[in-house]
């Protein structure tokens, strides 16, 4: 019993030199310090900066008005008491109203054709006005078109009922043929109806990500550029441990990134007043998967990396991509099949969505199973591929030292498995 208990000890004590190891790594590089703290908690407030206003108001509009009737004149009436809008520009010609447009001067155009009160005054005719909206922004377009469909409608619903009145019906009769069934509009989960509130929460999962992913990526090209290897036991010359080098890795990033990430995703969506009706528990649980799975993967992205830059490289090209095949800023149903079935694999995507779940809509954790359940498959996955690819590595490295030995002529080293490794480190952790 006791060298039972002194053989897992010593794998224990292996573990901790790992995770103290990698934790000087950490503090001791400049670079991956700015990545880990500074950037990570910097973002979320550069981003809140950028959407800090939700909603744009008195956006500038030309009007080009043929029918210059009353019926177009009091529809322009009512749409530039709205908020959202300012008839900035009338404009005599769509050329002239186009000009506006390229030279950024207005956002909207509004046009009326010369028909427009003839159309209305028939009963059988039917006017067109031609909305046209800036596209170079959402939320131009937003504001113009939904301000413009609101009074578009109010307008049809009065063109209704004088047509009815024409057509010999009492006034209270057409106006109970055309009274829209009562409702009450209600903002479940972006009060504001703002874009901040809908992305600044999948930003806030990204920015985690992907600060891990680049982090973990550059101190592994920070150990090929020193010609040492991953999966050494630090203070051991010969030998290696998978498991052990492993988990002491992870451990140290587990412990400086899951207190992050209850900031970002605890902390944040209150203090920049962004929904946040779920419970603050089930997104910390939601956290120890997500984590993980982002931590074994690095691991595994790491084999790959050959000097620091290359780290940066991978964050660049791969931020936007994660963001779009999420199925958050872009439907997913307008995925195509081969990129959905990718996106199945980066973890960012089933924690952004099973975030929003929890902390946007209310959801508890057992309604965000799926979610869940898929981070734990891919910290699963992604952990005994980084085991092989560590023992795959090791393996490579023994064949290499013992076949330079026997061209030596001296006696191959002796190699410890990750079974056998069970003796003390040879010298101390530097």
């Amino acid at each position: 019993m006791s060298r039972y208990l002194y053989h897992h000890w010593l794998q224990f004590k292996e573990s901790g030199f790992v995770f103290i190891h990698e934790l000087q790594k950490i503090f001791h590089d400049s670079g991956v310090m700015v990545i880990f703290f500074l950037g990570t908690l910097a973002y979320p407030f550069l981003y809140k900066a950028m959407y800090w206003n939700e909603q744009i108001t008195n956006i500038p509009v030309a009007v080009v008005d043929l029918s210059q009737s009353p019926d177009s004149r009091a529809f322009l009436h009512r749409w530039n008491a709205s908020p959202d809008v300012k008839m900035a520009y009338s404009c005599n010609s769509m050329a002239e109203a186009e000009q506006l447009l390229r030279d950024q001067k207005v956002h909207g155009i509004i046009y009326f054709p010369r028909d427009y009160a003839a159309q209305l005054a028939d009963p059988l005719g039917q006017a067109h006005i031609s909305l046209y909206c800036d596209m170079s922004s959402f939320l131009y377009m937003k504001g113009i078109y939904l301000s413009c469909n609101q009074v578009m409608l109010e307008s049809m619903r009065n063109i209704q009922i004088d047509r009815y009145e024409y057509m010999g019906y009492g006034k209270e009769f057409s106006w109970a043929l055309v009274q829209d069934a009562p409702y009450t509009e209600t903002a479940l989960f972006t009060p504001t109806g703002g874009y901040g509130s809908f992305l600044i929460p999948a930003v806030l999962v990204m920015i985690l990500h992907q600060t891990l992913f680049f982090g973990i990526c550059m101190l592994a090209g920070t150990v090929r550029e020193e010609r040492t290897e991953l999966y050494r036991i630090p203070g051991r010359k010969r030998g290696y441990s998978a498991l052990r080098t492993i988990l002491g890795r992870g451990a140290a990033y587990f412990l400086i990134y899951y207190a992050l990430a209850a900031i970002l995703l605890g902390l944040l969506p209150r203090l920049f007043n962004l929904p946040h009706i779920g419970a603050i528990e089930d997104v910390l649980r939601l956290n120890v998967p997500f984590i993980l799975s982002v931590i074994f993967m690095s691991i595994c992205v790491g084999f790959c990396i050959r000097n620091r830059e290359s780290g940066l490289v991978l964050l660049i090209s791969t931020s936007l991509v994660f963001l779009f095949i999420a199925g958050i800023s872009w439907p997913k149903e307008m995925i195509p099949a081969g990129w959905r079935y990718i996106s199945y694999l980066i973890p960012y995507t089933w924690a952004a969505n099973g975030f929003i779940h929890i902390n946007s809509m209310g959801a508890s954790l057992f309604a965000t199973r799926t979610e869940y359940l898929a981070l734990w498959g891919l910290t699963a996955g992604y952990f005994t591929l980084a085991t092989v690819m560590f023992l795959i590595a090791g393996y490579r490295r023994d064949r290499k030292e013992s076949r330079l030995a026997s061209l030596s002529g001296a006696d191959p080293l002796s190699v410890s498995s990750d079974s056998s490794a069970t003796q003390e480190p040879e010298t101390p952790i530097q």
